[in-house]
């Protein structure tokens, strides 16, 4: 996962992109834990302003599922259905030739990398960046297989070890206030 000077070069490095989605589509992606399929996939209909949810139609499991559209996301979401957002059908992030389909990300995103120097990252390590920010910072396995859509734990016990790693690095702060 991205570690905290890493995550910044690499939002900064997204804001210069000539790609005006890539920025909000990688804040979305660490905002959520979605895939790059299911955010290139929403359409204007998918977002529900008044509830701030996303529901992703079609997921890698085949179901339905709800999203949270809460903090850094939402207003870059907003600021784009603002500024000329299209119909409920159009893709929120749509190709610039208006031919009906997603935007590719693929050479915006290896040159943000680039810029970022930032080795060996691929775009679905946004996901796992993701799980591991919400395990560090207590959430549940249940809910970090919730958030992304596992059916099983199984699938997010791999972050298990930093939410362990997180409850230490605790009571190291409290044994430190309390015996000094």
């Amino acid at each position: 996962f991205l570690n905290d000077q890493e995550r910044q070069r690499l939002l900064n490095a997204c804001k210069k992109s000539r790609s005006p989605f890539l920025h909000p589509i990688v804040v979305l992606a660490l905002s959520t834990g979605m895939r790059k399929g299911e955010i290139l996939g929403l359409k204007w209909r998918d977002v529900d302003f008044d509830s701030k949810r996303i529901v992703i139609q079609e997921t890698k499991n085949g179901e339905r599922r709800a999203v949270p559209l809460v903090g850094a996301a939402l207003p870059l979401i907003d600021k784009l259905k603002i500024n000329g957002g299209g119909s409920i059908d159009d893709f929120i992030f749509h190709s610039p030739k208006g031919s009906g389909k997603s935007c590719s990300t693929r050479t915006a995103w290896e040159f943000a990398i680039k810029r970022a120097k930032i080795k060996n990252f691929r775009f679905h390590d946004l996901r796992h960046s993701t799980a591991s920010y919400l395990a560090m910072n207590g959430a549940s396995l249940l809910e970090i297989a919730d958030i992304l859509g596992h059916k099983t734990l199984q699938m997010v016990k791999r972050y298990s070890h930093l939410s362990e790693d997180h409850k230490a690095d605790v009571l190291e702060r409290m044994n430190k206030k309390v015996f000094g």
